[in-house]
């Protein structure tokens, strides 16, 4: 497995070249670019302008394995409106045809929220199908969609999520671990092993479930997350991707968040 970290764990004004730099220096092996309205790597980014970050994180030692995105936390797949799914459904795409040419394997994917709006089983189906208005595009570039679990209502079993990959009937549609999400309602070793061959990424976090809310995420192996069980975990599914860490940046010091990361990765993948 690799150290990665996300492009999130940067300044927002940073540039995508001087956050892999950095990123390379400090030891990382992969990084995640995110794309977005707000960026910080534009939807409008060029074919020119992906291969060359593609080229300058081959010529750093990085890989790009995979592009975050938050787009489905504002247009939802999840939403009965079709205007706002549709929306979604066309910047998603946008972000398979960027992480084509970045050479990126997987595209990250909010699928939506249950709300007091939307009911469950209509969020199921709504969801089901704006994801499966993308399996053409994702099968065609070679890019995965992988759904992310996260606070939002929905999907949150992993016996539910495997189902819902598999009503895809796609090798290009699977999950994206976030480890730290799943600990007030979970066991990121159990979603890992049910899950098993359709994980596609993973994303590294810790949580401290006795603060019960956004105060829990804590550094690496400083809270819940039974990393020793996880590693085991994703070994025995033949996991050997990237375990990209999702932090923010210190108020003070980016550069001392990034090697606590770094050193946290490094003995997370050892154990």
């Amino acid at each position: 497995m690799l150290t990665g970290i996300n492009q999130w764990a940067f300044p927002a004004d940073m540039p995508a070249l001087e956050a892999m730099k950095t990123a390379a220096r400090l030891g990382f092996q992969s990084f995640e670019l995110c794309v977005g309205e707000d960026g910080p790597l534009s939807l409008d980014t060029t074919e020119k302008e992906a291969l060359s970050l593609r080229n300058a994180a081959e010529e750093l030692g990085l890989t790009l394995p995979s592009l975050g995105t938050g787009i489905g936390w504002k247009y939802p797949f999840t939403t009965p409106d079709e205007t706002v799914s549709a929306k979604g459904v066309e910047q998603t795409g946008r972000a398979l045809q960027l992480a084509q040419w970045l050479g990126a394997g997987t595209v990250l994917v909010v699928p939506g929220s249950v709300t007091p709006e939307v009911s469950y089983d209509d969020a199921y189906e709504n969801a089901l199908d704006n994801l499966l208005a993308l399996v053409p595009l994702a099968e065609s570039t070679g890019v995965s969609l992988a759904i992310e679990n996260v606070w939002n209502k929905f999907l949150i079993s992993p016996l539910e999520l495997r189902d819902f990959i598999d009503e895809c009937d796609s090798e290009q549609v699977g999950a994206y671990v976030d480890t730290g999400n799943i600990i007030l309602y979970g066991y990121p070793e159990q979603h890992l092993r049910i899950l098993g061959h359709r994980v596609h990424a993973v994303h590294a976090k810790d949580f401290r479930a006795s603060a019960g809310n956004f105060d829990g995420f804590v550094m690496l192996m400083e809270g819940d997350v039974n990393w020793p069980s996880v590693t085991a975990t994703l070994k025995e599914i033949g996991f050997d991707g990237a375990l990209t860490a999702e932090y923010g940046p210190y108020t003070h010091s980016v550069e001392t968040m990034l090697r606590h990361v770094h050193i946290a990765l490094e003995a997370i993948i050892a154990l």
